[in-house]
């Protein structure tokens, strides 16, 4: 670990603690290390240290609106991509018809977000139905197919050349935002067996496997899905954002980093779910500017309308390249102000990466230009 550089000073005017009771008309940012987690410290301005006027150059925010991207496809190796960098990709996927081959991804991790649509998935381990809102984990390796019974919409993440795994819960314990007992596993059950034994069984199938990013197609004169069994600690899992159980503090308003659900290198993927605003009047009671300057910060905007975004609805995706300061809309900030919202309604998947991301031609073309001056107040 790290010895950090610490000495607590003050001066000026500022508040006793962060994002508590700020000085009357004054604007709190805060610079940090790694993400929330380590040194800080927070200003007070008197102007939003969103209050830009022009924004020329390659770091400007960006906003995706994903609803644009029409095209779909039988394997998730033909998904648009959207970003990536050393440690990751990520790509959209419309999939509306049953997968005529498997799937097997040998460069990292496959972890999915259904967007929209619900249906099977057939992987090793057996079978497993999904819907909206279930994330499911792959190991690197694994076969699958999906069979959509309704046109299925879904985020796919690769954690390249890694392995996702849960993160430390710290003092709140093990079971503490989702129990991992609630994390489902695929079954061999009636569909499974049906696939293997019936006339699935004995066609001819293609696994379609990427390897350093380029494709192999391995067929076969059977179903290779035809396990009889299995033991071990190796497994796909389900996890639905309706089981997680955010942290909370009704006097103090937490980092996204408690939301965390997912762990992998390089970068870590939150879950922002529904919960109850903060109640304290001192409180802050959204997101705080931030200057969150050793990460990349992009959200999946799912359901609900999000707290502190301005014309952002489902199906559009954010992105904040570290190196400077961002935070609420100004309308979003007027209305927490005035404490009229008494708990969010927004599902949302964030991505923060070590590493800056690159973005890929298919998001550059539904891309929100304006997006940049949704800050400005005039």
């Amino acid at each position: 670990m790290r010895q950090w550089i610490r000495y607590p000073k003050t001066a000026g005017e500022h508040s006793r603690q962060a994002h508590c009771d700020l000085p009357d008309g004054t604007y709190e940012r805060e610079m940090g290390k790694e993400g929330f987690f380590g040194p800080a410290c927070h200003f007070h301005h008197r102007h939003p240290p969103t209050g830009w006027e022009s924004f020329d150059g390659p770091l400007r925010p960006h906003a995706f609106d994903l609803n644009r991207i029409e095209a779909a496809s039988h394997t998730p190796f033909k998904a648009h991509p959207l970003l990536h960098n050393a440690d990751m990709r990520l790509r959209w996927w419309r999939c509306g018809e049953a997968m005529p081959g498997l799937a097997r991804n040998a460069d990292g991790d496959e972890l999915l977000f259904i967007h929209e649509g619900e249906g099977s998935l057939f992987c090793d381990w057996g079978h497993m139905t999904y819907r909206d809102g279930d994330y499911i984990l792959l190991p690197r390796g694994a076969m699958w197919r999906i069979e959509p019974k309704q046109p299925t919409l879904m985020l796919l993440l690769e954690a390249t050349g890694n392995s996702f795994g849960l993160p430390e819960k710290g003092i709140v314990g093990p079971h503490a935002i989702f129990d991992p007992a609630v994390l489902e596993t695929p079954q061999m059950d009636e569909a499974f067996v049906a696939q293997r034994d019936g006339p699935q069984g004995s066609a001819r199938w293609e696994v379609w496997v990427k390897r350093r990013g380029q494709m192999t197609t391995i067929a076969y004169p059977h179903n290779p899905l035809d396990a009889l069994g299995w033991h071990g600690e190796l497994v796909a899992c389900k996890l639905n954002w309706r089981d997680i159980r955010p942290l909370m503090s009704h006097r103090y308003h937490l980092p996204p980093s408690v939301h965390t659900t997912f762990v992998a290198r390089g970068f870590v993927v939150c879950t922002f779910v529904p919960r109850p605003i903060e109640s304290d009047p001192g409180a802050l009671k959204l997101p705080f500017y931030h200057s969150n300057d050793d990460f990349d910060e992009f959200i999946f905007y799912h359901r609900g309308s999000f707290f502190s975004r301005d014309n952002i609805r489902p199906g559009m995706t954010t992105l904040h390249p570290n190196g400077f300061t961002h935070g609420p809309h100004p309308k979003a900030f007027a209305t927490a102000a005035r404490a009229e919202r008494k708990e969010t309604d927004e599902v949302a998947v964030m991505i923060d990466t070590r590493s800056p991301l690159d973005i890929d031609e298919s998001a550059r073309a539904v891309e929100v230009m304006e997006y940049v001056d949704s800050w400005k107040t005039r």
